[in-house]
């Protein structure tokens, strides 16, 4: 394996980040959005500065060498044979979800919780009720309570909004519920929207994952796949994305809702997806192995104070970690106070929780981590 130098600390202070200008000027590590902290694979580097000194930045199409280098990669990946016809580009998930909600049919939308905010956020911006289903605790790891959805779902209802791999929470849908949950699906007449972006950050050696809309034609057929290399790559400035759309009508739909709205990516976007796409499984097999080793130092932290708790987590860098029985008035602030800015899981769904993004070099996770202690000995006094 190539090596890569993921311990490399970036100064990303004076680069106009979002991750890091939230404490600016003050004594706290940020922690929370989910935005790596490592360079992105030397080949997209190198291709974006070949395209940079090329000097020309007009309007720009997407070739049908990056198309085939997206269907080649999810080949290659998760062995799905998927159309260059069925794609269509945004700027991101979160411009798709949307996108998704205004398209689909129905008066309400059923998703999870707690969940990624703009599960919830989407069906309201497009004025549909929303049916929300608290995930639970089986097995050590968070699931869908397929009994209570059941039970939920209303004739109006024809889109289900899925994260898969599960953003927070971090599970990696089996076969056997991602076949239960088409099968729901089909039986109500209901699209799924199905949020795969940290698809290819799986760090549970025995999980897979499998695009829910390559189990059948039947569900396929009324499936709308998100993916992107943003998060993989760490290129979410880019701004490139790409709905997975089988059906031609669905597709049709969907791109005449978009219409206008949300333009085409931009030429760096399309550079830098082509290049990852295309030569950047060996960076993403050793971000895999790093993420996984600091995976496993959250994990000991947790499990030295008893008053903390995280579920198994199959992928993602972001950990879940249920702070209930601190019994503090916000666990995120508790933390604050401590020098640590995580994610609030008020705006997931649940309060009790808080969300750390592991996705950082490994001292300055080692800080992170040590405040995160102080904060938990301060407790014990």
């Amino acid at each position: 394996m190539q090596p890569f130098n993921f311990d490399e600390i970036i100064d990303r202070t004076k680069s106009h980040c979002e991750k890091w200008d939230k404490y600016q000027g003050k004594d706290i590590i940020p922690a929370w959005v989910a935005d790596m902290d490592f360079k992105s694979p030397p080949a997209i580097i190198k291709a974006l500065q070949e395209r940079a000194e090329h000097g020309v930045f007009g309007y720009s199409a997407i070739d049908d060498e990056t198309l085939q280098t997206i269907v080649d990669f999810i080949k290659r990946h998760y062995d799905w044979e998927i159309e260059k016809e069925w794609l269509v580009f945004t700027h991101g998930v979160v411009s798709s979800m949307n996108i998704a909600a205004l398209c689909v049919k129905g008066e309400s939308v059923a998703t999870t919780t707690p969940i990624y905010p703009h599960f919830i956020k989407a069906p309201k911006f497009a004025g549909k009720e929303i049916i929300a289903i608290t995930m639970k605790e089986e097995n050590n790891r968070w699931s869908i309570d397929f009994e209570r959805l059941e039970e939920t779902i209303t004739p109006t209802c024809k889109l289900f909004m899925l994260c898969n791999p599960y953003n927070p929470g971090g599970t990696v849908f089996t076969r056997e519920e991602l076949e239960r949950l088409a099968t729901l699906c089909v039986k109500h007449d209901m699209v799924i929207c199905s949020d795969e972006i940290h698809a290819d950050l799986i760090l549970n050696p025995s999980a897979k994952h499998i695009p829910i809309a390559s189990l059948h034609e039947a569900i396929a057929k009324r499936s709308i796949t998100l993916m992107a290399p943003s998060k993989t790559f760490n290129i979410a400035g880019l701004q490139a994305s790409f709905a997975i759309i089988p059906n031609d009508s669905l597709r049709r739909t969907f791109t005449q809702t978009m219409g206008s709205m949300v333009g085409g990516i931009n030429l760096l976007g399309i550079t830098a997806m082509k290049a990852a796409y295309q030569h950047g499984d060996a960076w993403l097999e050793a971000l895999r192995v790093y993420l996984r080793e600091n995976l496993a130092l959250v994990q000991a932290f947790v499990a030295k104070n008893p008053k903390l708790k995280l579920l198994n987590q199959e992928a993602t860098f972001l950990a879940w970690i249920d702070a209930s029985a601190l019994h503090v008035k916000s666990p995120y602030t508790f933390f604050l106070d401590f020098g640590v800015g995580l994610s609030d899981g008020t705006p997931f769904g649940d309060a009790n929780f808080i969300r750390l993004n592991f996705g950082t070099q490994r001292a300055i996770l080692m800080t992170i981590l040590e405040r995160m202690q102080n904060a938990m000995d301060s407790l014990k006094d």
